[in-house]
């Protein structure tokens, strides 16, 4: 089972996005759904990674598992952080909603 705890702000701004466990939907190096959360996480990283107003760090650590905090310190930063985790949240979601037996997510609004 892949769990993903999702922790935005309260307005609703990516703060983090932890990921660990693996899905069991097929083979190791086969499995769906261990793709699309890698795909989804490990490109929000390199899409928010270097974008000028906004901190990240984390990344992919040991075999199943996976960091990403955020930290949006401009008006420009902040709105394309907006988006990223809007469309990270979405995908996130659809692969759990699709895949309930193997993706779990949690969303929780903190200061």
């Amino acid at each position: 089972m892949i769990t993903i705890a999702v922790a935005l702000d309260n307005s609703g701004l990516l703060k983090s996005c932890d990921v660990w466990g693996h899905a069991g939907a097929g083979k190791r190096g086969s499995d769906i759904v261990c793709a699309a959360v890698s795909v989804l996480t490990r490109t929000a990283l390199l899409t928010l990674s270097g974008r000028e107003g906004i901190v990240v760090r984390g990344g992919p650590g040991e075999r199943g598992v996976f960091t990403l905090e955020t930290e949006a310190l401009t008006g420009p930063g902040r709105d394309f952080l907006a988006a990223a985790g809007a469309f990270l949240l979405e995908g996130l979601n659809s692969v759990a909603g699709e895949y309930p037996q193997n993706c779990t997510i949690t969303i929780e609004r903190r200061n």
